[in-house]
């Protein structure tokens, strides 16, 4: 980012300073983050069991409705599964309905390849996509038991999350969680499969810049997508001409220049999404089985975008 090439006499820069314009609209909706009625509908009870099963074998008791509203409020209160069961059953006793509320065993079984519907709202406009990965722990010891009780070293490994976000609404609308072995480029097909809105322009950092990445975003949204990825400091031409611009661009008004001119500074809104989902949903994974940890993933995203819906805050730069 552009702070690291002014590092050295960084002092020199006026930090910028922002406001909140809409303060009491923006508390409201931070205030309604930790309202159950957001997170339980009153109409519940009508899809709480699932329809007749017509074939061989035995009724299911729960809808994955109601499965996913137990999952959702383990998401956002961070609560074990035994403690979700608890919490779901004093909120069923609260509002005065006779549910019977899934045992911790239960949604665990239930969560495996549980099938999440996102709540995405429609674009006016094509939208500008931007993607980024980061890591998420998963189970495993501390360091400092480790240290102290001489506890087995646990083995270094963790699960990458690919999001995409669209820039004028915040919404995520597209995520996928993968094991550490996945690359970006790799993983960027079956991410693509999740937005269903016309993109006009891509943006991504050097992790995604390959002649694999185009081919597949033409494919997707057409030849008339504007690419916006950060060549290396080493790219040489290719066969692709906006990649081929970018690297002029840079050699011949440097790389700040470049980022202002295409846009690539908001990127910086993809990082900060991730950061939000750290602060929010946590760096952790609570579930064990990776099938278990995609529908946390898939219900996380669709928690922070129901979060976005309350209200943003508005910010304007303070002279």
């Amino acid at each position: 980012m552009p702070h690291k090439f002014n590092d050295a006499r960084r002092d020199k820069f006026a930090k910028a300073k922002y406001r909140v314009t809409n303060c009491s609209d923006y508390n409201e909706s931070l205030r309604r983050r930790g309202d159950v009625t957001i997170w339980v509908s009153d109409d519940v009870v009508q899809n709480w069991a699932p329809p007749r099963r017509k074939t061989r074998g035995g009724q299911a008791r729960y809808s994955d409705l109601a499965i996913e509203i137990c999952l959702t409020l383990r998401v956002v209160f961070r609560l074990p599964l035994r403690r979700t069961q608890g919490f779901m059953r004093s909120i069923a006793q609260l509002m005065g309905l006779n549910l019977a509320v899934p045992d911790y065993s239960t949604l665990s079984r239930r969560g495996k390849g549980l099938v999440i519907a996102q709540d995405r709202r429609a674009a006016s406009k094509p939208i500008t996509l931007i993607v980024d990965s980061t890591g998420l722990k998963i189970r495993g010891g501390d360091g400092w038991h480790e240290e102290q009780h001489g506890t087995r070293k646990a083995r270094k490994t963790w699960r990458k999350l690919h999001i995409g976000l669209d820039t004028e609404t915040g919404d995520i609308v597209a995520s996928k969680l993968t094991t550490e072995h996945v690359g970006d480029e790799t993983a960027l097909p079956d991410l693509l499969t999740d937005v269903d809105a016309d993109v006009s322009m891509f943006l991504a950092d050097g992790a995604y810049d390959g002649q694999g990445v185009v081919d597949c975003l033409v494919d997707k949204f057409g030849s008339e997508i504007e690419i916006v990825i950060l060549p290396p400091k080493n790219a040489v031409h290719g066969e692709n001409a906006q990649r081929n611009h970018h690297i002029d661009a840079i050699a011949q008004n440097g790389r700040i220049s470049w980022q202002a001119e295409t846009g690539y500074n908001q990127r910086s809104q993809v990082e900060a999404q991730i950061g939000r989902w750290k602060q929010v949903i946590g760096d952790r994974l609570q579930a064990r089985d990776f099938d278990n940890q995609i529908a946390e993933a898939q219900i996380a995203s669709k928690a922070l975008n129901r979060m976005t819906s309350l209200g943003r805050a508005v910010y304007e730069r303070v002279v």
